[in-house]
């Protein structure tokens, strides 16, 4: 098919270049620098889709991401779903379809809706399908429901990323206003990120023919952008949507298209000291009868089409209008050969001004639209008078506009506020929350004149109509076209007491989804307005939501590891390890730790007694450093510690620890850690590697809340600190072959104490703590020297076969000691008694948190599983972990659970740990463990395999 409504010249466009497409399986052509909006606009294509609940014929309505009727899915590498026609960029070998029709938009089966519509009004499906039971019509409507559907496979070359930055300001825009401003904070040395929407910059003055100091308005935008092209300190993006507004000033963009071929789409966190919004303003659309039939276009929308894309969308244009910028959008028609037939005008009075651009057409004022003929493209509409006469002009094109939104989702996604103003009919910025100012037509500048110096426009007057009113109407009178949503469908809400607007808006739907209220939000308001009698301001708006425009899940994730959401988090030898050969596991918390470290020829099992027994009968060596790490300081952190560990901590002495239990309001373990202090107000809280987030929050929570007197800082440290434990009896050995000014003897360097000092030639602060069972040294240093010394370590150790062990290893030597995991043997029920630990819980308190909770549970003297070892009867059979145990290995409730079971090398064979039913009592008796086909006897023993005393890591 020719370009039948491509203009002879004209457009930013390349002629040169013609590019190939399909669209619903039709072969077309356009140009580079098209859109797929306007190559079919200038293919003669007037029905590009169905509407979203009846299935009425639509078609192209805008030129941007305010497009509301024609949503395309695209095929092949481009595959996405839901795209606004207007901002998909052509491309040869282009693929599109139309989605929520079937077999096309021509003729779509749905369309029967249409004469059931007076049955399926807003809300309609809260009252129905509730006999005999909604499931049974849940199908069909789920079916039913929804536009295109997600892309089958991921884009087969390239990848998305994300990218964070820092600015001292960030424009939202490039159209004048946020080129001045931009222009202006990097012309003062500010780092300035400005990102834009559009393929180029000049916001509308891209759409429209205008002038600055007598020349081109273009001209003034291509000096702005080389200006800015030269500074250093500022980033200029297009084809980047700022679509979140967050606390802080956290602004979040999408780019599309970026330069470097291989990334499809870059999202971009910002954080800013000043947000300068300059998004524009939105046209909105006239309210009449079938204002949805395809050739119904908004009137700054054909004028884009003209002067930008070279497209003429219609041949014979009547023009609907209560506002001056309609005239110049005449003015732009006449010049290109598009005959108008007349401008209707709802106002009294026209100002002189305008009527001076159109001398020579018909200018109809006091007249409205009534009715628009023609069920796939117009054909004639119905002008009329408020003194009653009507007549029909014919036409192929309707444009119309109802004056201008400025675009404030951004400034609303701040949380600041917005009034209304009587004189532009519109809501304006008004109060800010954040540090944040709106500019350009986004603040109520409607005009270039307002904005630059020497700007050339006509002047922008208007009388709002929100709706046109007359007797005897016919037909559905669209406020939200994307939506399906009518004046009817309002009405139809306030009757029924939704007389809120926010509950008017989910009542009908007006303003969800992709829409967000950009052309149809503010009618919905005047509507509501009007039927209540109230003013405008009175209403209020509904809420503007991110994404103020789609955005692909790709771009939200951008390019992470593997498969994982969030990037993980790595210590300095992380690559040490992979070098040598580890398995990587996740630790919690997102830390990439070594599960073991296999050598030639070994399984997982072979490799982890290898580094068992390195550890019972030499040395070994492990990263500590993910452990989750708090220096709290202030003269109330003895109580606070106190409060929040049941055993006692404020009798502690500089220089020494003490392991503890930290528990929940409910009494139970929230965790366990070692507690350090180390000077009369200075204190280190050590906790496990997964639940160290949520213990400082749980401490900053008792702070504030609870306890906003007390004077506590606490200071997160655990990336400031790294540390190598040196475990085994020849840990002392390996130590003093590294060299250090600490003494290490038993008697001056006890256990659960430290000491500061050198070790290997770096700063370090030594802790001797065990969490294996061995004689442990942790050598704690600063990030910058942990590679450094953990070669160190493994040169030194060398001689007394050191071994790097990773946490399978760990978990076998603790499951042999008896110690406790949060992940195995907390389960949610238990407390400390259950597990064998009532020595750490404080008989000298007066309280603690969650002591009256256990004190009330243990009242009940209600069965408990309590925590005990077992052994089972074949010294080679090992358990799964988490298999049940039941009474005589009967299928019946089971009376508790397996939570570890290793192969211990200082026994020889497989043991475990079990939570069992009053399993304190039972020491010595025979359980059993139900399998779906085996049932395993073990026997019950008292919960530690090695060294019960614990002599050897005092030793």
């Amino acid at each position: 098919m020719t370009q039948n409504n491509r203009c002879a010249s004209g457009g930013r466009i390349d002629r040169s270049r013609t590019l190939r497409f399909t669209f619903n399986g039709k072969s077309y052509e356009g140009f580079e620098g098209d859109t797929l909006a306007s190559a079919l606009l200038a293919n003669g294509v007037r029905v590009t889709a169905r509407s979203f609940k009846y299935h009425r014929p639509r078609g192209i309505v805008g030129h941007g991401p305010e497009e509301p009727a024609t949503l395309v899915e695209l095929d092949g590498e481009d595959a996405s779903g839901n795209r606004p026609a207007t901002t998909v960029p052509l491309r040869d070998g282009l693929s599109a379809r139309s989605v929520n029709c079937w077999p096309s938009p021509e003729f779509d089966i749905g369309g029967v809706n249409q004469l059931l519509s007076r049955f399926i009004p807003a809300g309609f499906y809260y009252k129905t399908f509730k006999w005999p039971n909604w499931h049974l019509f849940e199908p069909s409507i789920r079916k039913a429901a929804g536009l295109a559907a997600a892309p089958a496979q991921p884009p087969s070359s390239g990848h998305f990323e994300a990218r964070h930055a820092h600015a001292d300001v960030l424009v939202a825009g490039a159209g004048p206003a946020g080129l001045k401003a931009a222009l202006k904070a990097g012309r003062a040395g500010k780092r300035v990120f400005l990102a834009d929407e559009g393929s180029e910059a000049g916001g509308s003055l891209l759409n429209r023919d205008l002038s600055i100091d007598g020349q081109p308005a273009m001209g003034w935008v291509e000096a702005a952008v080389q200006e800015l092209r030269k500074m250093a300190n500022v980033t200029h993006l297009q084809n980047a949507t700022v679509w979140a507004y967050r606390e802080h000033n956290l602004l979040i963009a999408n780019e599309r298209n970026p330069l470097q071929g291989s990334i499809i789409e870059r999202s971009w966190r910002v954080r800013a000291g000043e947000v300068v919004i300059a998004t524009g303003a939105t046209e909105r659309a006239m309210v009449f009868s079938n204002n949805d039939r395809p050739g119904v276009m908004l009137a700054s929308s054909v004028q884009a089409y003209c002067n930008r894309w070279g497209v003429t969308p219609g041949k014979r244009v009547v023009l609907f209008t209560n506002n001056n910028s309609v005239y110049a959008v005449a003015s732009d028609l006449i010049a290109a050969g598009v005959r108008v037939e007349a401008i209707l005008d709802s106002r009294s009075s026209v100002p002189q001004a305008a009527l001076e651009l159109v001398p020579e057409i018909t200018v109809q004022s006091s007249t409205v639209v009534g009715d628009v003929r023609g069920h796939k493209g117009v054909k004639a509409v119905k002008a009329v008078s408020t003194s009653g006469s009507v007549n029909w002009i014919e036409c192929d094109l309707l444009a119309h506009s109802g004056g201008w939104n400025p675009t404030v989702h951004l400034w609303s996604q701040s949380r600041s506020t917005l009034r209304f103003d009587e004189d532009l009919a519109a809501f304006l910025p008004y109060q800010p929350v954040q540090n944040c100012t709106a500019v350009g037509a986004a603040a109520g500048q409607l005009t270039l004149d307002q904005i630059i110096d020497g700007g050339e426009d006509l002047p922008y007057e208007i009388e709002p109509l929100w709706r046109v009113d007359l007797p005897d109407q016919r037909g559905k009178a669209f406020l939200d076209i994307q939506n399906d949503v009518s004046v009817s469908d309002v009405h139809l809400a306030l009757r029924e007491g939704y007389d809120n607007v926010e509950h008017v808006k989910r009542y009908t739907t007006g303003g969800m989804g992709i829409d967000q209220g950009k052309t149809g939000n503010i009618n919905i308001i005047g509507t509501v307005a009007m039927q209540k009698g109230v003013p405008l301001q009175e209403v209020g708006t509904t809420t503007f939501r991110s994404p103020y425009t789609p955005v692909s899940f790709g771009a939200i994730g951008g390019l992470r590891e593997d498969s994982v959401l969030f990037p993980y988090r790595h210590t300095p030898v992380t690559q040490w390890n992979k070098d040598n050969g580890a398995v990587m596991y996740e630790a919690g918390a997102r830390w990439r730790r070594p599960g073991y470290f296999p050598q030639q020829g070994e399984g997982l099992q072979d490799a982890v007694s290898r580094e068992c027994r390195a550890v019972r009968e030499g040395v070994g060596v492990y990263d500590g450093s993910p452990l989750g790490t708090f220096e709290l300081k202030g003269r109330d952190v003895p109580q606070l510690l106190d409060f929040i560990y049941a055993n006692v901590m404020s009798s502690l002495r500089p220089g020494n620890g003490r392991y503890g239990l930290m528990l929940s309001d409910d009494g139970l373990i929230l965790d366990d850690g070692v507690v350090f202090r180390l000077d009369e107000h200075r204190w280190l809280v050590s906790t496990s590697t997964g639940h160290a987030d949520s213990i400082n929050q749980h401490m900053e929570k008792l702070l504030q809340t609870e306890f906003p007197d007390w004077q506590v800082m606490i200071t997160t440290v655990t990336s400031q600190w790294n540390n190598a434990t040196i475990c085994g009896p020849r840990a002392r050995d390996v130590m003093q072959a590294l060299g250090t000014d600490v003494d290490l003897s038993p008697e001056a360097f006890p256990f659960m104490s430290f000491r500061d000092g050198t070790v290997a030639g770096f700063p370090a602060r030594i802790v001797r703590v065990s969490f294996t069972g061995e004689l442990s040294f942790e050598v704690n240093v600063a990030p910058r020297h942990m590679a450094a010394l953990w070669a160190k370590v493994m040169e030194a150790g060398a001689p007394f076969g050191i071994l790097p062990v990773g946490s399978e290893s760990s978990h076998v030597l603790r499951v042999e000691k008896g110690f406790l995991s949060l992940g195995h043997e907390v389960d949610g029920t238990v407390d400390a008694y259950d597990l064998g630990m009532g020595w750490a819980m404080s008989k000298k308190k007066t309280d603690y948190l969650g002591k009256r909770s256990i004190q009330l549970r243990r009242e009940g003297e209600a069965i408990r599983r309590e925590l005990v070892g077992i052994l089972p009867e074949d010294h080679n059979r090992q358990v799964p972990e988490g298999a049940p145990l039941t009474p005589g290995g009967r299928k019946e409730a089971t009376e508790g659970l397996v939570t570890a079971c290793v192969w211990s090398v200082v026994n020889d064979r497989w043991v475990g740990l079990a939570l069992l039913k009053n399993g304190h009592s039972r020491h010595g008796e025979t359980a059993h463990v139900r399998l779906k086909d085996e049932v395993i006897p073990v026997k019950i023993t008292k919960p530690v395999f090695h060294d019960p005393d614990g002599k050897l890591l005092r030793s």
